[in-house]
């Protein structure tokens, strides 16, 4: 028995529990597993690449491929043993195609999440360009693998081949490793303001920090592998190092989303219940000054009423989209809406109409709805103007 055998195992195991745990906590926050995300989806399929990845390695650890030592007397092989190489080298392409999904699986899932906790914010176009990236590094690398590096593409299996390439894929390897590591550290670089920003106790901070940092030991983990299969392509170190990669990235990816779950069993408290001071909407303040002045919204048009009403729903349901709910809280993102009403008599009678509604944006942080109309001559007409600001 290697080290592969019991390591591999603690990995896999602590991967499955976290992976259960973070849709079990989406299934609470939902309230349905029907109503779970694209990413979380994501995940699953990553674990399935995962297992995959793991099985090929312990058969790759014990099987001969194509690429042979230094010295080795190819003339002496027998039949059988090149049909193990052969066998061999289809598993260590099966296994290269494995770790490889699983890594970008991992990215996609990270991105999606940050798509979310960005969405009104300036990182919002930072996460866009990153998946662009990885989007691009992806098709690229397995373009470069399948129809450039080594050809015609069944050499990647021959015994002897006619290309180094073909079996070591030193260039595959190489292409690897930058479009993996740069984007890797992308995608640990997006979260890190939104870190420093949000208002919790240092203690937990520094948990949530630690939980993203793990991102950083993938990175090395990445950097290895591809280190050891240079300069060790024959030990079985690079096979370790692979799995310690997409071990940690899965575990980095899921473990932010599991509070939930842990915030039922151990009755914690949340962690955003004091995200913001108590003045947080204004000085002496309590209330959002919002809600206080459309509580004393009062007109005895109903299409004025009506219309208001429309506008706080509006405006309501632009902040419930523009909030990621990690862990069942809303991060960092609030909007303050003021409402001023006015009231003008229009002499004439006109059709109702809606001259402007929404313009939210993130370079302006401001929203403005106007709506005006009457009901007949000498009725009254009210004028709604709403912004938005974010704190």
């Amino acid at each position: 028995m290697t080290i592969l055998e019991p390591e591999s195992a603690i990995w896999y195991t602590l991967c499955w529990l976290v992976v259960i745990a973070r849709i079990w906590s989406r299934i609470i926050h939902y309230g349905s597993w029907k109503k779970l995300r694209v990413d979380d989806y994501l995940v699953l399929l990553a674990m399935v690449t995962d297992t995959l990845l793991m099985a090929f390695m312990h058969i790759v650890l014990v099987t001969s491929s194509n690429l042979i030592a230094p010295g080795d007397d190819i003339s002496s092989f027998t039949p059988e043993e090149i049909r193990s190489r052969i066998y061999g080298s289809k598993l260590v392409l099966v296994v290269e195609q494995m770790q490889i999904i699983t890594v970008w699986l991992i990215k996609a899932c990270l991105l999606i999440m940050y798509n979310r906790m960005t969405m009104l914010l300036p990182q919002h176009i930072i996460v866009k360009v990153v998946a662009g990236y990885v989007a691009v590094g992806f098709v690229l690398m397995e373009i470069l693998y399948f129809g450039v590096w080594c050809r015609p593409f069944d050499q990647y299996w021959a015994v002897p081949t006619n290309s180094t390439q073909c079996s070591a894929a030193t260039n595959h390897l190489i292409t690897n490793a930058v479009l993996n590591i740069s984007s890797d550290l992308m995608i640990i670089a997006i979260p890190m303001p939104l870190l420093f920003k949000v208002k919790i106790p240092a203690q937990k901070k520094a948990i949530l920090g630690g939980v993203f940092l793990i991102g950083t030991f993938t990175i090395v983990a990445a950097a290895l592998n591809k280190y050891y299969s240079f300069t060790h392509p024959f030990a079985p170190d690079w096979t370790i190092w692979y799995l310690r990669e997409s071990y940690t990235a899965i575990l980095c990816a899921n473990l932010p989303l599991t509070w939930q779950l842990l915030q039922r069993i151990f009755n914690l408290r949340n962690w955003s219940s004091n995200s913001y001071p108590s003045n947080a909407y204004g000085p002496s303040t309590t209330i959002p000054r919002s809600h206080g002045r459309f509580s004393q919204l009062k007109g005895n048009s109903n299409h004025t009423n009506s219309r208001v009403a429309t506008t706080k729903s509006a405006i309501g349901r632009s902040r419930s989209d523009s909030q990621e709910r990690i862990n069942g809280r809303p991060l960092e993102i609030v909007c303050n809406v003021d409402f001023d009403v006015r009231s003008t008599q229009v002499k004439g009678p006109s059709q109702l109409s809606v001259m402007e509604m929404g313009d939210l944006s993130n370079s302006s942080n401001e929203t403005v709805g106007k709506a005006r109309g009457s009901e007949s001559s000498s009725t009254k007409a009210g004028e709604v103007t709403t912004s938005c600001h974010r704190v």
